[in-house]
């Protein structure tokens, strides 16, 4: 039990900071790219291709939550990345509700909530393909699945 809300709580904290961090990377460069486009930070959020850009790499993250979810839960790796995208959507509605929200239309909030609960899953099937592919014996992944 303890090893579960660890696995998931894990798999928020990887996708909340690889988010992040890609955001703080990024979007200076694309700031720095294309000044004609995007004059300024508040440029960002009204950009179709960098809200698509973000979308995409927030979808990625929520992946690699998924899997890390999955590897470190071991046993139903697929349910522990299923419940970190359940939890992702929630916070994603959350953040919707917030005050903050307003920076982007319900609909992008709405569909970013209802797809990181497949993008979790892809982590954690992917962990668990990996994992199958693995020849070592008394791996995690010769674990059955509960």
């Amino acid at each position: 039990m303890v090893r579960s809300a660890i696995a998931v709580l894990a798999g928020i904290a990887v996708l909340t900071v690889a988010s992040f961090a890609i955001e703080a990377a990024v979007n200076p460069l694309l700031l720095r790219s294309f000044p004609e486009a995007l004059p300024g930070p508040e440029a960002l959020s009204s950009n179709s291709w960098v809200r698509l850009l973000t979308f995409t790499y927030g979808l990625m993250c929520v992946a690699a939550g998924g899997y890390v979810a999955a590897r470190i839960a071991q046993r139903a790796p697929v349910k522990h990345a299923a419940a970190v995208g359940i939890l992702q959507s929630g916070l994603t509605v959350m953040a919707m509700l917030s005050p903050i929200g307003a920076h982007a239309s319900r609909s992008v909030w709405i569909a970013t909530a209802i797809l990181s609960i497949p993008a979790a899953l892809a982590g954690g099937i992917s962990y668990k393909h990996t994992c199958g592919l693995q020849k070592a014996p008394a791996t995690p992944c010769d674990r059955p699945e509960t």
